[in-house]
């Protein structure tokens, strides 16, 4: 069975994009498209920058879904279709859109407006964000537990065994850090993030996206898509518009949600979008699995040749 996934935030490069633009009729209109429901040039700031502009989160969100669905278009324009979809934190639009749950248009309006929100939920510099490696989730868990003292902190991405992101204050974070270091931990990274996503500080973000999200049509999945609150495969519309309200203040489970589809039968899994950064992942979670990704012409290649060398 061949799952799709796609990237979330961090994925993001000057130049992500232009390679499919310029060689694909079927990435163009992506592109195109996304910069008609937004009405200016997304995909001039995902070709050529500005590098600072791109990472403004309500530039990065739009610029790597699009980014990724023009990628995803190349890939079906060449046959190859998926039986499951997942998608990391932002990634999960990028996953619907591909599900035929949302369309193109609606998802990049969206996800503009969530980043928008997001950034504003928490003034800068009140919020931090950290990888935890090399340490059990138990254990960071109740290291930030014990770190908390009244302000946030908590689980944000439970991404591999042995890497966990912690988001919430950043005096809280850095309390964490030191504690989960104190019980093991081989390093404890911070993020050069601008607000501490997937905690319940998102908690403002969350009730201001209930209103768009509650807007926009949303239609039952074509392939089951594997969400990231709850790490399980939904089939409803219903479903999904409820996972992507919930998993702003609330935690993604990508290790669970990688292993709940390789139960179900996944052995081939694609990362379709800019990056490889959920390849490394799902090989350290997934072990048996084969991985491949989508980013380029060249990636492209690559992975349809080695999917007709592969069983299902």
């Amino acid at each position: 069975m061949l799952a799709f996934v796609f990237p979330g935030q961090g994925s993001q490069k000057v130049g992500m994009g232009r390679a499919l633009q310029q060689a694909f009729p079927e990435s163009r209109a992506v592109f195109e498209e996304a910069d008609d429901a937004l009405g200016f040039g997304l995909s001039r700031l995902c070709f050529e920058g500005p590098e600072a502009d791109l990472n403004l989160t309500a530039n990065t969100q739009p610029a790597i879904l699009a980014t990724s669905i023009a990628a995803l278009r190349a890939l079906e324009a060449r046959g190859v279709r998926a039986e499951r979809v997942a998608g990391h934190s932002l990634g999960e639009y990028s996953a619907l859109v591909a599900s035929g749950v949302l369309s193109l248009a609606d998802a990049v309006r969206v996800v503009r407006k969530r980043g928008q929100y997001m950034q504003e939920a928490v003034p800068v510099g009140q919020g931090a964000m950290a990888a935890i490696l090399g340490l059990d989730l138990e254990a960071v868990e109740r290291a930030c537990s014990e770190a908390a003292q009244g302000e946030v902190v908590s689980a944000a991405n439970v991404n591999s065994p042995g890497q966990v992101v912690i988001a919430g204050h950043a005096g809280a974070v850095e309390r964490a850090s030191a504690a989960c270091k104190a019980a093991g931990a081989k390093r404890a990274v911070p993020l050069p993030v601008s607000a501490p996503f997937h905690c319940s500080l998102m908690e403002p973000a969350r009730a201001r996206l209930e209103v768009d999200l509650a807007a926009i049509p949303f239609a039952d999945p074509a392939m089951p898509l594997m969400n990231n609150v709850d790490a399980r495969l939904v089939r409803s519309a219903a479903e999904c518009r409820d996972g992507l309200l919930r998993q702003v203040a609330g935690t993604v489970r990508w290790q669970q949600g990688i292993e709940a589809l390789a139960r179900e039968g996944v052995t081939r899994f694609v990362e379709v979008g800019p990056g490889s950064v959920l390849t490394g992942l799902i090989r350290k979670t997934a072990k048996e699995s084969v991985t491949m990704n989508v980013e380029d012409p060249a990636s492209l290649e690559k992975t349809v040749t080695g999917l007709q060398g592969t069983a299902s």
